[in-house]
């Protein structure tokens, strides 16, 4: 039902910063745990950051804790992930992805709806 839509990715120099936003496009969007995933060429799809419906409970992948944080303005149906410091490793196709269960995951399996993915390069 939820559309996802991810954006905000792009070039950076290694130890800059962005943003990428997930927008939703149903206002149900409050229901839903929001996660972002990554997953750079050959390899399996990592866990980056999650926010539940309670917006005080928050998970982060060791690859980016200090480095990365996860808010939601859902006034707006939108999730955000802010990135600083970033490293050549950041380099992956981002993903937004929702899941309406009652705990925050950080397992990509049990995330039901996702987006198409944003770009993000990190140069070396």
């Amino acid at each position: 039902q939820v559309q996802l839509a991810e954006s905000g990715g792009g070039l950076v120099q290694t130890g800059g910063s962005l943003t990428l936003s997930c927008a939703a496009s149903e206002y149900t969007f409050s229901d839903y745990n929001v996660a972002w995933f990554r997953q750079a060429p050959g390899k399996e799809r990592e866990f980056v950051a999650a926010v539940g419906r309670n917006i005080s409970v928050t998970k982060y992948g060791d690859s980016v804790k200090g480095r990365g944080v996860i808010s939601r303005y859902n006034q707006v149906n939108t999730v955000y992930l802010q990135m600083i410091n970033l490293k050549p490793e950041d380099t992956a196709l981002y993903y937004c992805a929702a899941d309406r269960s009652l705990t925050v995951t950080t397992d990509k399996n049990q995330y039901v709806l996702w987006g198409q993915g944003t770009q993000v390069i990190v140069s070396s």
